[in-house]
């Protein structure tokens, strides 16, 4: 670029806008010519000697000159044409035959066209490579005249194959002088390197090398190690000494360990095995309740040992009531993973039974103090959820408080009154309370491990700072809450252990589309039959359900209900209604034997009732009468639901 700019100022930019006009005024009668034979292409160059006078001379002999002096490959001007991007040859310093001829013409290369916009600030330096020019790396000066506008322009062309040369000659010079250098300082080096370390330290390391060899053939009387004699004065003898001494001590190291390690090992086996037993014990299978649109739960627990005392559960106690547990073992380890287990199983066992939390508590607690000469103990939260209604009945046996988020409000605790721990006094009495949950509202249920985790400092992450960080994730859902919990708990621990276990849920009770489906529990029996109809009848007249339509659906109730009443065993049922834009839904569960009515054979209506067998009749009537009539049986309960549109016959 330099020599081009060079070549630009010392050129007499006169006579370069002379010349290039009169080129220009040939060229512009034919651009860019084809020709398609040797003597049509010299005729046209042929118009272009007219303008070649003595002027035109000098200026080409001012070019060679500066061609010579910097040794470059070629050295032109040429006038760059914006309308056909094309470069015009103008005047050509080469003497040779590779000499461009006046008039001659090149396409600009396309990355030099952003240039045509600044022809004044020239052409960088570009590296090209064509068939017809080679490897070149090329650069362009503007010549301007005395207005300061662009006439033309210098370009200056040097090989990259002589600059690759130049280069490689350079480097192998260079690199022959290092390596003979380079040598020789290596060759110094290994011969005083040799002579004063290299062979005793070989001795030391074949003898340390034979170690495991001569442990194997013990009896051979005095190991390599031993049968070492270097006196060299320095620390090569002081390290052979300290092999000698550490021989001994890994020797005697060995012996115990290897009792130690296999012991280790078999309680590691064992304490694994532990692990995912108790994981396997606690729901981990998410979303819990894949069907429940009216549910959003997740839990995790975090054991600071192999295994825990937290635990958590959850469990649909019936088809409407869900049964929600968060508990923590006293200490830590084996013994309280197999106090947790106890205490999990019992717990869930007696909410099953269909009690009120304070009455689960108070017999799981009678039953844990039995025989408990490990005077270990439980705190439990213990609370039973009404689907349906958003009814929370909840008891506390000395736990920490639960957290409650209303929709749209913050995260704030509820100050419940504790009971005594589980386990702890025989015959304890528990008080209950009730929380009455809307759609959008939230619980966060946790032990002590979150409030008391501790950092390197001994300071405790605190109640204030989990509801800062609750309140901080408060419109995530129930999972992404969690783990955004654990996250904010770890960054606060850092590189310090983990205390106590941490263990969390979450629940929310989701906003639902449609109407809440009412719902009826009771004991089924036949005398209640009329009570199930009259709640059914009074759901449908609120919705404005018409009233031939309401009596096919007290058909297929008191069908329905009859037979659960009659021939399923069940001790527990629920009856539940919808109605919305005139489609009705009736829910029937009961916690029977597995029966699927919809499976019944429809009777042969064309055979006469003596002729007919017994039974089928009257769920043959609820199928004809309903849109759909589906089964399933999920969670120990049958589940029958009916669907009919008001308005279809």
């Amino acid at each position: 670029m330099n020599v081009a700019k060079t070549a630009a100022r010392v050129v007499d930019s006169e006579k370069v806008e002379t010349y290039t006009k009169a080129v220009m005024d040939i060229y512009s009668q034919h651009p860019s010519p084809e020709f398609s034979d040797t003597q049509g292409k010299q005729e046209y160059l042929a118009q272009y000697d007219g303008i070649k006078d003595e002027g035109y001379w000098q200026l080409f002999k001012t070019m060679e000159k500066v061609k010579e002096s910097n040794d470059v490959l070629s050295l032109y001007i040429s006038y760059m044409d914006p309308k056909t991007m094309t470069g015009i040859y103008v005047l050509d310093a080469d003497t040779s035959e590779k000499a461009c001829p006046t008039g001659t013409w090149e396409s600009i290369f396309p990355e030099n066209y952003e240039v045509m916009t600044h022809p004044e600030d020239g052409f960088p330096s570009y590296i090209s490579n064509t068939e017809k020019f080679g490897w070149l790396c090329s650069a362009g000066a503007a010549v301007l005249n005395q207005d300061g506008q662009v006439v033309a322009h210098v370009f200056v062309d040097i090989s990259m194959n002589r600059v690759m040369r130049d280069r490689y000659d350079y480097l192998i010079r260079l690199c022959l002088i290092l390596l003979v250098a380079t040598l020789a300082l290596i060759l110094l080096f290994i011969w005083m390197v040799n002579r004063a370390l290299v062979c005793p330290v070989n001795r030391l390391a074949s003898a340390a090398a034979s170690y495991v060899s001569d442990k194997e053939c013990a009896g051979k009387g005095q190991s390599s190690i031993e049968q070492l004699n270097i006196h060299t004065g320095d620390e090569v003898e002081s390290l052979c000494g300290a092999i000698k001494q550490m021989e001994c001590d890994i020797n005697g190291y060995i012996e115990n360990l290897t009792a130690v390690t296999a012991e280790k090992e078999r309680i590691g086996a064992e304490l694994d095995v532990a692990k995912h037993i108790q994981a396997s014990m606690l729901p981990c299978i998410f979303p819990a309740f894949p069907d429940r649109t009216e549910l959003d739960i997740y839990a995790t627990m975090t054991p600071a040992k192999e295994v825990g005392g937290d635990f958590y559960d959850f469990f649909l106690v019936d088809d409407d009531r869900l049964a929600m547990v968060m508990a923590d073992v006293s200490g830590k380890g084996v013994p309280a993973a197999l106090f947790m287990v106890i205490a999990k199983t019992l717990l869930k066992n007696v909410a099953q039974t269909g009690l009120s939390p304070k009455a689960v508590l108070e017999k799981v607690n009678n039953q844990l103090c039995m025989n408990n000469e490990a005077e270990m103990f439980v705190t439990v939260w213990l609370g039973i959820l009404e689907i349906s209604t958003g009814r929370l009945t909840c008891a506390n046996a000395g736990h920490e408080y639960p957290v409650l988020k209303r929709a749209g409000g913050d995260y704030a605790l509820i100050k419940d009154k504790h009971g005594f721990v589980l386990a702890g006094m025989e015959g304890t009495r528990y008080k209950e309370y009730e929380i009455q949950m809307e759609p959008g509202d939230r619980m966060f249920l946790y032990t002590d491990g979150v409030a008391e985790a501790t950092n390197a400092y001994n300071e405790l992450y605190g109640t204030n700072r989990m509801l800062d960080a609750l309140n901080r994730n408060k419109d995530t859902g129930c999972e992404t809450l969690l783990c955004r919990m654990k996250e904010e708990i770890d960054t606060f621990v850092g590189e310090a252990p983990q205390f106590d276990d941490i263990t969390m849920l979450g629940l929310e009770l989701m906003p639902q589309n449609g109407p809440a489906m009412k719902k009826l529990k009771l004991t089924p029996t036949l005398e209640s039959i009329e009570q199930v109809t009259a709640f059914v009848e009074q759901e449908l007249e609120k919705a404005g359900i018409p009233l031939k339509v309401i009596v096919q659906m007290n058909i297929a109730v008191d069908e329905i209900f009859s037979n659960i009443a009659r021939y399923s065993g069940a001790d527990d049922a629920t009856v539940g209604v919808t109605a919305k834009d005139g489609c009705i839904t009736l829910r029937f569960a009961d916690n029977g034997s597995p029966y699927d009515p919809t499976e019944k054979p429809d009777p042969n209506t064309s055979l006469s009732a003596e002729e007919r067998n017994i039974g089928g009749l009257g769920i043959f009537m609820v199928k004809k009468s309903m849109d759909t009539v589906e089964y399933e049986y999920q969670d120990g309960f049958n589940i029958l639901t009916l669907t009919k549109l008001s308005d279809s016959k």
